[in-house]
């Protein structure tokens, strides 16, 4: 028989499998992933990103809470406050949004021949969703009650946007 795509014979139900690797171990295999845990050095290293994202939120009226993502959508950390003890918006899935809505800007720019992403907000009933570019790779997700005024939250994210960037 002719060799599979990976190099191995094919098993028995006629896919092709890698030679040398045991069942349930090996290159490539999936872990779960290990969602609220994190080695201790990283969060010493994130503990002056988090009280920035903890001063806006007590400086805007209205700021339920942030992420910091990467425009991979993957989350770096974030601040949630009470909103996230009750059982608000999972920052992973609120770092998926912010990375889509990052990906969506940076479209518009392009096809207008306009600047490079610097924010966007989205009004719903419930209220606001703004995305900001900390920097090439990072963004400022901020969760905003439907009472929040955007425009002392643009004043006050954009230099914690800037802090950011720096602390990072």
């Amino acid at each position: 028989m002719t060799s599979g795509f990976f190099g191995g014979a094919p098993d028995e139900d006629g896919l092709p499998r890698r030679e040398g690797l045991e069942p349930g171990g090996g290159v490539g295999q999936l872990q779960s992933p290990q969602f609220g845990t994190r080695p201790e050095p990283l969060d010493a290293a994130l503990s002056p990103v988090r009280a920035a994202m903890a001063d806006l939120r007590l400086r805007v009226p209205g700021v339920r809470g942030s992420v910091l993502a990467g425009v991979d959508g993957l989350l770096v950390t974030y601040d949630l406050g009470a909103y996230d003890a009750g059982g608000g918006t999972e920052p992973h899935d609120a770092a998926a949004l912010a990375a889509t809505t990052f990906g969506l800007g940076r479209q518009v720019a392009l096809v207008l021949g306009q600047s490079p992403f610097r924010d966007a907000t989205m009004r719903n009933d419930g209220g606001y969703f703004t995305v900001y570019a900390v920097d090439g790779s990072t963004l400022l997700a901020v969760l905003g009650s439907d009472g929040l005024n955007v425009a002392r939250l643009h004043l006050e994210a954009r230099p914690t946007c800037q802090q950011l960037a720096a602390l990072l």
